[in-house]
């Protein structure tokens, strides 16, 4: 998975390559899947949900040049796969989870697997967590209509946010980086405000639902 999926596609952060070595995949899927958990392509985890290809999580990961010690925010816990990796990066992570369900498993599992610097929150992740802003990294692993401007907000300075952004069929992939000239210094896009935005990859996510995505159907 790490040298064919990952490295291969252009994912060459040292640091990021490591962690995806260590967490073991197959713990975040059902048992009925664990042989299918190292392909490339997104698994269900109930509920309509899933746990996306690694290749997104890698990208999404290395996009936003986690650094231990920072602090991390998750929208859209899921599996918790994608906090594992995370927290495997040394950053301390709040992961927000609306579906009570996912909720409940995804945290004793990332308690049982010892990843200590996981919060696992139940709510309504679209509005962040403003309790403990502001985050040097935000991730949200869900499709959003548009940026949530109260993310934005939570952000740091200097902090980075992925997140996908389109229709309910397609997305792009965004990196947002949050500076007082809204520029980011790696690729000089500009969208002013104090933030730079660069399309990464396309993308397919289920919906971010919440009072900032979709509407519950």
């Amino acid at each position: 998975m790490v040298e064919g999926q990952l490295r291969d596609r252009g994912v060459v952060d040292t640091r990021v390559l490591e962690a995806f070595r260590c967490i073991p995949r197959h713990e975040f899927v059902s048992p009925s899947l664990a042989e299918e958990s190292y392909e490339d392509r997104p698994l269900a985890i109930g509920d309509a949900e899933t746990i996306s290809q690694p290749y997104i999580v890698a990208a999404m990961t290395q996009a936003v040049r986690p650094q231990a010690g920072e602090k991390a925010l998750e929208v859209g816990t899921g599996s918790g796969y994608q906090a594992a990796i995370l927290a495997a990066l040394g950053l301390r992570v709040i992961t927000v989870e609306r579906n009570a369900a996912l909720y409940q498993s995804a945290r004793r599992r990332l308690s049982r697997l010892g990843f200590e610097g996981v919060e696992a929150v139940y709510g309504d992740g679209s509005v962040g967590y403003p309790a403990e802003a502001p985050y040097d990294v935000i991730l949200i692993t869900a499709a959003a209509p548009r940026v949530p401007q109260v993310l934005l907000e939570q952000l740091a300075e200097g902090g980075r946010m992925v997140l996908p952004v389109g229709t309910l069929s397609q997305q792009d992939l965004k990196l947002i980086v949050k500076n007082r000239d809204g520029t980011d210094n790696r690729t000089g896009d500009e969208t002013g405000d104090g933030f730079a935005s660069r399309t990464l990859d396309p993308c397919k996510f289920i919906p971010l639902v919440g009072k900032y995505g979709w509407p519950e159907k």
